[in-house]
């Protein structure tokens, strides 16, 4: 659930102290009235007394008004304890939700395929091309056949089987998952996020997923999770932060239904707790991402600087911003977001991975959160990732950190 700090009520109002010139002037008007009272209702014999004449005359007025007057200082410490239990009652729910907010999981390994990945080749050659912008995407035949259109293909096998390709990409993937996996015991547990994107029948890719998965060797079972994008992993940072089960995602758009500006992509991220996993090493620390609430670019500099509050991070200090799954219509949203929060302490590197390579669908934000691991694994500073996943979705903002910067900031 989002963690809205703006909608925190605001602080109690304090209560004005009695106002002295009133109370003042409220004495002298008790006491003119005693006296006048004591001048028309007492007789002659009582006027040439003044011990009983003056007593009731000022005596009574004072003692009512001294009694009015404590009354309404018992009112005013009530007003100010009110107001002080309030205040204390909103310290205690801004703090337990910053510190919710604030919460973060470690990245474990990173996976990434894309059309700039030739079969067996390293993924550092594949990340030097992203981010010097270079762009595969060129007019060519779906693998649907059809119309020419204008695309990204990862490299497919010899005879162009699109189930022998999935079945490659996506052993592909879980090989470079299984490693870090293999260094667990067989139950630990694994939360799974499978998110495929494809136009094959869903009865043949599921039966290819579960073949590639019976293949890969990993020993450990999974649960599936509901939730999709970045919801999923905003949820698990509130309901399942203590979990002993790491996060498994694996996203993949291949061969849409309509290729027109489309990429096709396969991502693999584990990612792990940092109250409970201590056996491996995070490359990078992920931060809770902040969805805009509507499309505009109020809620997208709201959802921007509440995403880098959440770390926190000054926003000079982010080197490098990743854009991926974005209307071109929100484009001048972005760039308004990054003139009003100017990330870097200079021109931070802008990697627009829907011009390079095309639209990724539902593996949008996973592709720029493993290009951006791999990226801080050259030891690079804080990125910052603008992504969506259609043109319906709000867009998210979400900090990652290298390990040790993040480190440093919670020690102080």
């Amino acid at each position: 659930m989002p963690i809205r700090l703006d909608k925190i009520p605001s602080p109690a109002l304090r209560p004005e102290p009695p106002r002295a010139w009133l109370w003042f002037s409220l004495l002298v008007l008790f006491l003119l009235l005693g006296i006048g009272g004591g001048v028309m209702f007492s007789d002659e014999a009582s006027l040439q007394r003044p011990a009983e004449f003056w007593f009731p005359a000022i005596g009574i007025p004072f003692l009512g008004w001294c009694v009015l007057g404590f009354g309404r200082l018992l009112f005013h410490v009530g007003e100010h304890s009110a107001a002080d239990g309030w205040d204390e009652a909103r310290e205690k729910d801004m703090s337990l939700r910053v510190r919710q907010g604030r919460r973060s999981q470690q990245v474990l390994v990173a996976s990434l395929y894309t059309a700039l990945r030739a079969p067996g080749e390293p993924p550092t050659q594949q990340l030097d091309k992203l981010l010097d912008g270079v762009t595969p995407l060129k007019s060519q035949p779906s693998r649907q056949g059809g119309t020419i259109s204008r695309h990204t293909l990862l490299s497919s096998g010899s005879d162009g089987d699109s189930r022998r390709t999935l079945l490659r990409i996506l052993k592909s993937v879980l090989a470079d998952l299984a490693p870090m996996l293999a260094q667990l015991s067989d139950d630990q547990p694994l939360a799974l996020l499978l998110e495929i994107d494809t136009g094959l029948p869903e009865e043949q890719w599921r039966r290819v997923w579960r073949r590639a998965w019976r293949e890969s060797g990993i020993r450990q079972s999974s649960t599936s999770l509901e939730v999709g994008g970045l919801a999923a992993l905003d949820h698990w940072l509130d309901h399942r932060v203590r979990d002993q089960a790491l996060l498994l995602v694996v996203a993949l758009q291949f061969a849409p239904q309509q290729p027109e500006g489309t990429a096709e992509v396969a991502v693999g991220l584990l990612f792990g707790n940092r109250l409970t996993q201590a056996t491996l090493p995070p490359i990078a620390y992920l931060h809770r991402p902040e969805q805009e609430r509507k499309p505009t670019t109020d809620d997208l500099f709201y959802a921007t600087r509440q995403a880098l509050d959440w770390v926190p991070v000054d926003a000079k200090s982010i080197e490098q911003v990743w854009r991926v799954g974005i209307d071109s219509q929100r484009q001048a949203d972005i760039a308004s977001v990054m003139t009003g929060v100017p990330m870097g302490s200079t021109k931070p590197g802008v990697c627009n991975l829907d011009a390079s390579l095309g639209f990724p669908g539902c593996a949008s934000p996973w592709m720029a959160i493993a290009a951006a691991t791999q990226t801080v694994q050259r030891g690079t500073g804080p990125h910052f990732i603008f992504s969506g996943r259609d043109a319906t979705d709000g867009l998210w903002g979400t900090v990652l950190m290298p390990v040790v910067v993040n480190e440093l900031k919670t020690t102080r």
